[in-house]
């Protein structure tokens, strides 16, 4: 019998466990934290109990338009925060449940490599023919004159009781324009600081358009091509050295501060030989192997973009190679979904992207605007963008901002995988009225057949 092991019980380590023992693997899953990791207990999950809790602020506010006029008589955070736990306690012990029913063996404590096959935990050595490292991410937090003093990391907002306002989100990618999205709805009065013309640099232009222009009509400040120089304490608070083409200075309670960075530190990688990159995330080929054999690294530790979706994909991958298998990572297909209002979906690769690479490419579009259960529901704002390859119809990437954005790109990423053309996805029925409808379209205008 083969003998994996897993360093970390993250979204990555579990599905890595549980696949190796489908597949007849003596397992052990070696965890210094929670089970679940930063999905479950401080990141994707708490961040959605808090976002569907401003769903329903945002539907009280919008309510009045059908003649319903509600009145919010108090907002107490303490039942978001104690509904939080609930949720990430069931979800955790459900996976520890799930472990030990598969016969996973459980190792609490701080896993350090030794070297091919042989892991340090605690002073006790655990023998392994291959292991899988899922170490994940930790904050990453900017040295910043005064920062300290109104510092606010993710993991804090989710166990606050008293909302800050003003806040000043520092970092233009998904997870601040996220929290910058759900602050402003609740109340606070935001800032978001970006060292780019436009927030979520990665993303399509377009992607990029509607949503600067989403945040801005909600209130949200956009502070675009500039960067944190300090924090200065004032008679009445502090104000935060805003470094731009011109020095400004923005009132603020609290910074905060969501970045995100690969947790390899203490693994011992450097004294055992295995290649990092620049960002100290961990090099893998598309097998997920890394440069010394039977060790491999998923998730955020061989930079799966701070997904979990993507670590869990990692992890089946790196589990079916550690027993035999000769899997490809299709790290093209990775969704992307940002809970922002509205939603953002995206999959593959972005105009520019494509362009950038000499492809040939066709768009297709279609406006939420002319979505008839967009209009029936008063969620208007957005829009689908479908990139085709020019000369042989291949869908290449599949860009949404709008209402069920985050489900709506599961189909584009089926299509994606089963190679379908924007021709043959043109023909796809939808339920109407429907948001999924938008699909249709964006893809039989992709099609030519506007």
């Amino acid at each position: 019998m083969t003998d994996l092991t897993v360093i970390g019980g993250g979204s990555g380590g579990y599905a890595a466990a549980l696949r190796a023992r489908q597949l007849g693997a003596g397992v052990t899953l070696i965890e210094n934290r929670e089970i679940g990791g930063t999905c479950v207990n401080r990141g994707c999950i708490p961040s959605k109990v808090w976002h569907h809790g401003a769903s329903y602020l945002r539907s009280i506010k919008a309510a009045k338009a059908f003649g319903i006029d509600l009145i919010l008589e108090k907002m107490d955070l303490r039942a978001m925060v104690s509904r939080k736990n609930g949720v990430s306690a069931d979800i955790r012990l459900g996976m520890e449940s799930v472990l030990r029913k598969a016969g996973v063996k459980l190792m609490r404590g701080y896993g350090t490599v030794r070297g091919p096959g042989e892991i340090s935990v605690e002073g006790k050595i655990v023998h392994a023919d291959k292991i899988v490292m899922a170490t994940g991410s930790s904050l990453c937090i900017p040295e910043v004159p005064g920062l300290k003093d109104v510092l606010l990391t993710t993991d804090e907002l989710f166990e606050t009781e008293k909302l800050p306002s003003p806040v000043l989100v520092v970092g233009e990618g998904p997870l601040e324009v996220e929290m910058a999205s759900l602050l402003n709805i609740l109340g606070s009065k935001v800032s978001l600081l970006t060292e780019t013309s436009r927030p979520l640099p990665r993303e399509d232009g377009d992607t990029r358009q509607r949503i600067s222009q989403a945040l801005r009509e909600d209130g949200i400040e956009l502070i675009i091509n500039s960067r944190l120089g300090m924090i200065r304490k004032t008679g009445g608070g502090y104000d935060a050295i805003i470094e731009g083409k011109e020095k400004r200075k923005v009132r603020v309670e609290k910074v905060l501060v969501c970045s995100r960075r690969p947790d390899s530190e203490g693994l011992n990688l450097e004294d055992i030989g295995v290649r990092r990159n620049d960002d100290r995330s961990v090099w893998v080929n598309e097998r997920l192997e890394t440069s010394l054999d039977n060790i491999y690294a998923i998730g955020d530790l061989a930079g799966g973009w701070m997904l979990s979706h993507a670590a869990s994909a990692m992890g089946i991958c790196a589990a079916e190679n550690a027993m035999g298998a000769e899997k490809i990572f299709s790290a093209h297909l990775v969704p992307r979904g940002m809970w922002t209002y509205p939603e953002i979906g995206a999959v593959g690769l972005s105009e520019e992207q494509a362009e950038s690479r000499g492809i040939p490419v066709e768009t297709g579009e279609y406006p939420y605007s002319m979505n008839g259960l967009a209009m029936a529901e008063s969620e208007m704002r957005g829009g689908i963008k479908i990139i085709s390859d020019a000369r042989y119809g291949e869908i290449l990437g599949v860009h949404i901002v709008g209402g069920r954005a985050t489900e709506l790109i599961g189909e584009a990423v089926v299509a994606m995988q089963l190679e379908c053309t924007v021709e043959e996805l043109a023909y796809i029925l939808h339920v109407h009225p429907s948001f999924s409808e938008v699909i249709t379209e964006a893809a039989r205008d992709g099609a030519g057949w506007q």
